[in-house]
């Protein structure tokens, strides 16, 4: 089965258009499929419109959230009431073209585990968005590792495996490509469609640039020192206790060869600030083991992941 997750946010508007063409395109593929629309506490009437399509069509699914909690966790939501072994995302502005998901398919048919479209041709404001956009995704493609030209575009296809479990936050829908890559898949791009918006306004402003930024660093936190965050925490407290050392011996130097008493240099608060910073972040280190320690005993969770074996009993 195909499931197909769409994160509504006051699109009232779109939603019958958006399942029309949803529907033709599933229809004609001939697959089993589910639409599954997560309203995220809209208040233009996009309840009213969803409940509506719900009731004309079984195949499709409403999720309606309580208030506003943001795209990130609508498609998280999306994700954990999906039933199909592939998953395929897509926004509810009608920017997404449906038509776009059978080439999707097609790669994951080849073998590939991630197919992520690509808005070669994108149709929004060049300085707010197209922008900002080319420079986020190639800073995310260096640091990553992981090769796509449009991390942002929503419309991509997922075996239900490679994400299955996988938890979301703050604006970390945009690194789930990154996610499966931790999990060995392998990972696709296609060009896609992208239009205009028809109705309705953007959510979107320059101010996500820097909440992506700060995702980028928990990500990349995450994908090096995760399970070794002593390295980190340590390797700032060694720099912090170093450059301490050398303002304490710089203070010494000057108070007996240089005739310069502690208080006519910024040396010693130095050394006591660098000391104490040190120390904290190594102590901040050894805790951080500990936390990672209980997350996987606790609950009994692997530092590895199996693909297949060969004549081993499943236990």
């Amino acid at each position: 089965m195909i499931s197909i997750t769409v994160p509504v946010y006051n699109e009232a508007e779109s939603l019958p258009t958006l399942h029309a063409r949803i529907r033709e395109v599933m229809v004609a593929l001939g697959r089993p499929w589910e639409l599954i629309f997560v309203n995220d506490g809209s208040n233009d009437g996009s309840e009213a419109a969803l409940d509506a399509i719900a009731a004309e069509n079984p195949a499709v699914k409403v999720v309606h959230f309580r208030r506003n909690y943001g795209q990130t966790a609508a498609m998280m939501a999306g994700f954990d009431f999906a039933g199909g072994e592939v998953i395929i995302p897509l926004d509810g502005d009608l920017q997404n073209d449906p038509a776009d998901i059978p080439k999707l398919l097609a790669k994951l048919d080849e073998g590939f585990d991630v197919c992520s479209g690509w808005r070669k041709d994108r149709q929004d404001d060049a300085l707010q968005r197209n922008f900002p956009s080319i420079l986020a995704n190639k800073l995310i493609s260096a640091v990553s590792g992981v090769q796509l030209h449009d991390f942002g575009c929503s419309l991509k296809a997922y075996r239900s495996e490679v994400i299955k479990g996988v938890r979301l936050y703050g604006e970390m829908h945009r690194f789930l490509p990154i996610y499966a890559g931790w999990h060995g898949a392998k990972i696709t791009e296609v060009t896609v469609n992208h239009f205009a918006r028809a109705s309705g306004k953007s959510k979107y402003g320059l101010e996500r640039v820097a909440k992506v930024l700060c995702d980028l660093v928990v990500v990349k936190f995450l994908d090096s020192y995760a399970e070794k965050p002593m390295y980190v925490f340590g390797g700032v407290g060694a720099l912090s206790l170093l450059v301490s050392f050398l303002a304490g011996f710089s203070a010494l130097y000057l108070k007996f060869f240089g005739r310069k008493a502690f208080i006519e240099t910024p040396l010693p608060l130095l050394f006591v600030m660098t000391a104490i910073t040190g120390v904290m972040c190594i102590l901040m280190g050894l805790l951080a083991e500990m936390i990672m320690r209980t997350f996987y005993e606790s609950q009994g969770k692997s530092v590895y992941l199996v693909r297949a074996t060969r004549n081993i009993d499943a236990k």
